[in-house]
């Protein structure tokens, strides 16, 4: 992203797309040189929208800010709820917090139940690939290690991706970004008390581990708005010898359809960013990544 007030076109592309997730809600257009506040635009009309499931009032949710007993403290630790952005301070106007990286063509909050940002946790659990005898295997164009990581296909949209989640109220990063990988990647959920305990003591193991935090702060996202749009922490836990995952057995929980190992390459197409923070992570650990020599390829 180009600092606070502007965007790239690759940093909010998604959050522009039409018709809204979960809805047939389209939004205004709004060009590319249009995106910028500081760009003025006298006739801009955005649409208004905020999904029947968030009005619904359920408990990860804001009130609408006509509420009169709604006063929230933008900016800030809020009670239990994190509205402060991992990318500064936002602007308030009207009310209603506005998108640090432009416009969107829609107000309200849409599916998210924060005004402002609304804080996600994605974990990315990688190992190398190895061959039947265990020793890694490397690619033969690029000569490097082939890294793979979890994903999930997501019930929502049928797009694969980190098996990520949102941050509870209250809820430390590194308790939740453990949680949303037991839920979505080994079906905690449905587990019983003894096999709870059993997947708890492998999990430790992983994420307990030293790791890499590979991004934070604002997340282009087709749920986004001008009003409520979603940030996100998302951290590298790598299986080094690849023990500690072949004692868990991946099975979908939650939010996800399918799960599985998948080699991480440039022709990987996934949901919001998280080709993007792949990418990084394949840098990081001087992993196979593209098969061309030289590559500028931005995941999206």
């Amino acid at each position: 992203m180009s600092g606070s007030n502007g965007a790239k076109e690759n940093s909010h592309h998604k959050a522009r797309t039409s018709p809204y997730p979960g809805s047939e809600v389209q939004r205004s257009h709004v060009p590319n040189e249009k995106v910028a506040w500081l760009v003025e635009w006298k006739d801009y009309n955005p649409v208004e929208y905020t999904a029947v499931s968030v009005l619904a009032g359920p408990r990860w949710a804001d009130p609408q800010i006509s509420e009169s007993t709604f006063s929230p403290k933008f900016n800030e630790k809020d009670g239990h709820v994190e509205r402060k952005s991992q990318n500064g301070l936002y602007e308030i106007e009207n009310g209603r917090p506005r998108n640090p990286a432009g416009r969107t063509g829609l107000v309200g909050r849409g599916l998210l139940g924060r005004w402002g940002p609304n804080h996600a946790a994605d974990p990315i659990i990688t190992r190398w690939k190895r061959d039947r005898s265990g020793n890694k295997i490397t690619h033969p164009i690029s000569g490097k290690n082939i890294l793979q990581f979890v994903a999930i296909k997501r019930k929502d949209c049928g797009e694969w991706a980190i098996p990520g989640g949102m941050v509870d109220p209250g809820e430390k990063i590194s308790a939740a970004l453990k949680r949303e990988f037991g839920e979505e990647a080994l079906n905690s959920l449905q587990k019983s008390s003894a096999e709870k305990r059993e997947l708890e003591e492998q999990l430790q193991k992983l994420f307990s581990q030293e790791h890499l935090v590979i991004y934070k702060g604002y997340v282009d996202d087709p749920r986004n708005t001008d009003n409520a749009w979603m940030e996100t922490e998302a951290v590298n836990y790598h299986d080094e010898t690849g023990e500690i995952m072949d004692n868990l057995t991946l099975e979908a929980g939650d939010d996800a359809g399918k799960v599985k190992w998948v080699d991480i390459n440039d022709k990987l197409k996934l949901y919001a960013s998280h080709s993007q923070f792949i990418k990084l992570v394949a840098e990081k650990r001087d992993a196979h990544w593209s098969e061309d020599s030289e590559t500028d390829c931005d995941g999206l």
